[in-house]
């Protein structure tokens, strides 16, 4: 069972579960609790190999339908019936991968830094990452990574974040999840295929130069999405403008749950 948080609200019935990204941990929300608690139940979850969810795991190939399962898991232990879903960059596509498996578990979704489609750019990047993977150290990797997907001077303490947790992955780990990029561009298109009703809003940064764009011609075909675009921003949108992101997030979920 993965490391989970919970922090009860008796005054609210309503879960709020937090979803982060590959190399990241539940610890990315610090930013976010006090605020969402004071009227939401919160559920904060560190995924298979990252925080505190360091076990030995037997799976040496990993998937997003084994990554969602392992949410799911930890929901059921926990007796929540339905939630609220809030990810961040590839924690968004574990929430799509949930929403599929039980859709009856999801009540609506915000996705902060949203991983969508994978552009030129993006692919290069990751195809760029396969290759020197086998050559240079683990946190070199990161490194690089985070300095291209956050360049401006704005986004320094998102990039430091972003490295402060990765450091806490160990190398067998960051490979099993490295792995999954390699089939990433075509699970993209196959989620993107399942249509849904699920109330749905996208809080994405204007200088996240990598997703806003496909994000943007995801929302423009559907009717049922919701985006906001936050200025002055890069991809860790909760992190560089928590005031913004909470504000938007709570007035959603109010939206959603009257």
């Amino acid at each position: 069972m993965l490391y989970s948080k919970k922090l009860e609200n008796a005054n609210s019935k309503e879960w709020v579960v937090f979803i982060h990204g590959a190399g990241g941990s539940s610890s990315i929300w610090h930013k976010q609790i006090k605020t969402f608690s004071e009227k939401y139940n919160l559920l904060l979850i560190d995924l298979r190999g990252h925080g505190k969810s360091q076990a030995e795991y037997k799976k040496n190939r990993y998937s997003f339908k084994l990554i969602a399962q392992d949410v799911i898991d930890v929901l059921k232990a926990q007796k929540i019936e339905q939630a609220h879903f809030v990810g961040v960059s590839l924690g968004s596509i574990v929430i799509k991968q949930i929403e599929l498996l039980a859709p009856s578990l999801v009540k609506s979704m915000i996705f902060a830094g949203a991983i969508t489609r994978l552009n030129f750019k993006s692919r290069l990047l990751l195809k760029m990452g396969r290759a020197l993977n086998r050559i240079i150290p683990q946190m070199g990797l990161y490194q690089l990574f985070a300095r291209i997907m956050m360049p401006k001077k704005n986004h320094a303490s998102s990039r430091e974040l972003f490295t402060t947790e990765a450091r806490k992955i160990v190398r067998k780990e960051f490979n099993r999840w490295f792995k999954l990029t390699s089939r990433l561009a075509l699970y993209l298109i196959e989620l993107e295929k399942q249509t849904d009703k699920t109330p749905t809003l996208f809080i994405m940064g204007d200088e996240d130069h990598l997703f806003l764009t496909p994000v943007k011609k995801i929302v423009a075909l559907n009717p049922d999405l919701n985006l906001s675009i936050v200025p002055n921003c890069g991809h860790v949108v909760n992190f560089e403008q928590a005031e913004t992101f909470n504000h938007l997030s709570l007035q959603f979920i109010d939206r959603v749950s009257a």
